[in-house]
């Protein structure tokens, strides 16, 4: 293309360095910043209305259920029977939507710096959280998820990293650590489970996904890469399952039907047992990537970003 594209008219939306998606825009809902990010709401031809943070589709009306089923709920039936759950970040409210589905959770903390952010996805996404700020089991806090972590002398059950983009100098850049890593394994109850969104599992763009999956291995003894594609992000999305016990959270294709019939009360549209096989199954070119991998992230160490 031998123009910009009209900012009004089209989404330019990066999902590499080397590669990226136009989204036409019928209407735009909300634009502005807030202390960290730069924050839109969208209505897309293709999409529906899109949350869009720093020019990047987090979340689509079309397919947000992929992504927010695909994040929680393997992490959910890995626990025996989760009472506890914390969440790094998870503005929309649907990763918090998915989490309460479960009659066992007892007590959610979320941690999301970004107040104003929360405050309109609040207002604008309704469909996404469905009023799940309002649950009486839900404790909302606007501050660093790892200090928090840090700080607080509670264990959780799983905890559920839904955060943004490592990009240096942004929020969320000392989240991806083996250092924050470590705070997450000791911050878990003896069968405790962590997931987390790590980034384009897209073939020639997955550098990022190969060494946050590297990294995680540093720190747990079982972790299970897996990913999902997410149309409106343009990619292959990669996930992490990982947990300080060995051999605890591997589920068969029945495994995770009869968890899902005798756990959760509601019915899903992406994720059962089948879509497990398939999500948790990476090709071999991607699988010689990961186990090849030698470069860890370190607080001191930014190589690997954008």
């Amino acid at each position: 293309m031998d123009t910009v594209p009209d900012p009004t008219k089209w989404l330019y939306c990066p999902v590499s360095s080397t590669y990226a998606q136009l989204i036409s825009i019928e209407d735009i809902l909300f634009s502005g910043k807030t202390q960290f990010q730069k924050i839109e709401v969208i209505r897309a031809s293709s999409f529906g209305i899109c949350l869009v943070l720093d020019g990047k589709v987090q979340s689509s009306e079309l397919d947000e259920f992929v992504y927010h089923e695909a994040l929680v709920h393997p992490a959910m039936l890995a626990h025996p029977s989760p009472q506890s759950v914390f969440i790094a970040g998870g503005g929309e409210g649907a990763t918090l939507r998915e989490i309460l589905a479960y009659p066992s959770v007892k007590r959610v903390v979320m941690v999301d710096m970004d107040k104003e952010a929360v405050g309109i996805c609040k207002e604008y996404l309704p469909s996404w959280h469905q009023g799940s700020f309002d649950d009486n089991r839900v404790e909302l806090i606007h501050c660093d998820a790892r200090q928090y972590l840090i700080d607080t002398p509670e264990k959780f059950d799983v905890i559920v990293m839904d955060v943004t983009d490592p990009l240096e100098g942004g929020p969320s850049y000392l989240l991806f650590t083996q250092e924050f890593y470590a705070i997450v394994r000791d911050k878990l109850s003896p069968d405790g489970v962590m997931c987390a969104q790590t980034e384009p599992a897209t073939w020639g763009s997955d550098r990022l996904f190969v060494t946050i999956a590297n990294t995680i291995k540093s720190v747990f003894p079982q972790v299970l890469p897996y990913k999902a594609y997410v149309p409106s992000f343009g990619a292959v999305w990669g996930f992490n399952l990982a947990s300080a016990r060995s051999d605890s959270i591997t589920m068969s294709c029945e495994e995770v039907d009869s968890r899902l019939a005798a756990r959760l009360p509601k019915n899903l549209r992406f994720y059962d047992g089948i879509t497990h096989q398939g999500i948790f199954s990476l090709s071999k070119c991607l699988r010689d990537e990961i186990a090849e991998a030698t470069n860890v992230i370190t607080d001191g160490n930014p190589s690997f970003l954008f």
